[in-house]
């Protein structure tokens, strides 16, 4: 037990994992920043489902939209829009039943080993599961391609039990995301059929 805590100090406190960690700190706060970030996202798991979209965001507010939906948060509010139905669904923003999936994604930081490496495309900095972490659901392992200046996100691809999602980035932008980009427009949905789901 003693050997195996000491090697994982160690994994943490080399100069490759430090390099690691503070560079993917700095791409993960350019998206989870209080300026904001936008970003266009093409999702692929495992060749059998696949999506595309873009979503902004900024502090605890969003905007979401793909094919299907688009969804508004103002931080208390949740407004989803269904294309299909052509239906408004309201939601606390602070109920969690409001999203079945989004629970089982558990991301801490500090659960995981960190490591870097060059790519011809940029910098890729690989996650892995510390040894003895408990109820971690979710990200089992995590390879994150960055542009090596700016560090903006190019490609994720992530390992959710023993399943791969690829996602490719394009259209990132850090900053510049006012809390009105992320409002509800009520004057333009206000003929359709509202669902108060709170």
């Amino acid at each position: 037990m003693l050997i195996s805590a000491l090697c994982s100090v160690q994994a943490e406190d080399t100069p490759n994992a430090r390099q690691a960690r503070r560079i993917f700190n700095e791409a993960y706060n350019q998206f989870f920043g209080e300026e904001g970030a936008k970003l266009h996202y093409d999702v692929n798991i495992i060749g059998i489902y696949k999506t595309s979209g873009t979503i902004w965001r900024k502090g605890n507010k969003s905007k979401f939209a793909d094919a299907k939906v688009m969804s508004w948060n103002d931080g208390q509010t949740i407004y989803t829009f269904r294309r299909k139905k052509k239906t408004v669904e309201i939601y606390d923003a602070t109920d969690n039943k409001r999203d079945k999936y989004s629970r089982k994604f558990n991301f801490n930081l500090d659960n995981f080993d960190y490591s870097i490496a060059e790519e011809d495309e940029g910098l890729m900095i690989t996650l892995k599961t510390k040894k003895g972490v408990k109820g971690m659901k979710g990200i089992k392992e995590a390879h994150v391609l960055v542009e090596r200046k700016t560090y903006h996100p190019i490609r994720l691809r992530l390992k959710v039990a023993f399943i791969w999602t690829t996602i490719k980035i394009s259209e990132f932008q850090a900053g510049g995301i006012t809390d009105e980009m992320l409002r509800f427009p009520m004057e333009e949905y206000k003929n359709y059929k509202f669902d108060d789901k709170r």
